[in-house]
């Protein structure tokens, strides 16, 4: 019995689609006064095609472009950050090993100095490409390039002490993390820290002149 109810409706679906398609054909002659496919075919605009063909293929194109030009704009980004990374953590080293040899009270070794301020002048040259720091500059007596010997020590404490306060400072710590109401302190942090790294960049080249006037000649 089940198998003749699935026989019979079957069938019933059979016959509906039959008189759907005779219905369907019956509207579309009385429409065009022709079965369908049997006028001329259209006529394609061989013009139109090859203008959107066109247009599609300057599209793919322009977002190829841009997707390249956001990749090499993100590889920039990430070079940028691994240098001043770089430059960041070898100021500091320089920084303590100039820290040590003060602290151990050592003969002032001019030609130590002159490679360890070169790197530093650098190195804070560097940052600054990024950085773009701008402000007034400390013209203290310790920052010109006509040091007295006596004045050397003197000049490298405060070298390290003004690498000190650049690295320390939160505008270079805590950049990503400011929210509205620290943007004033954020701003006075930035100008510290510009004003630290240009005393660095004068001081560690008035030092480095200095100190290789006084160097052992090798």
């Amino acid at each position: 019995m089940t198998s003749s109810v699935f026989v019979i409706a079957r069938l019933l679906g059979c016959l509906s689609a039959a008189i759907f398609s005779l219905n369907l054909t019956t509207v579309l002659v009385a429409q065009t006064g022709a079965p369908v496919g049997s006028g001329p075919p259209p006529i394609i605009s061989i013009k139109r095609e090859e203008h959107g063909r066109r247009a599609n293929e300057a599209k793919l194109r322009s977002a190829e472009l841009e997707a390249d030009n956001e990749a090499e704009t993100q590889k920039r980004v990430q070079a940028a950050i691994t240098n001043m990374k770089q430059d960041f953590t070898r100021i500091q080293v320089l920084r303590n090993d100039i820290a040590r040899n003060l602290v151990a009270k050592k003969p002032i070794d001019y030609n130590l100095i002159t490679e360890q301020t070169s790197e530093i002048n650098k190195r804070a040259h560097r940052l600054n490409v990024y950085m773009l720091a701008h402000g007034p500059e400390d013209n203290g007596q310790a920052n010109s390039s006509d040091l007295q010997i006596d004045e050397m020590t003197k000049s490298l404490v405060k070298l390290c002490k003004l690498i000190d306060s650049f690295t320390e400072n939160p505008a270079l710590k805590k950049a990503a993390t400011v929210d509205a109401q620290q943007i004033e302190k954020a701003k006075k942090d930035k100008a510290q820290a510009d004003a630290d790294l240009l005393a660095i960049i004068k001081l560690s080249g008035g030092i480095h002149r200095k100190a290789e006037a006084l160097k052992t000649p090798k």
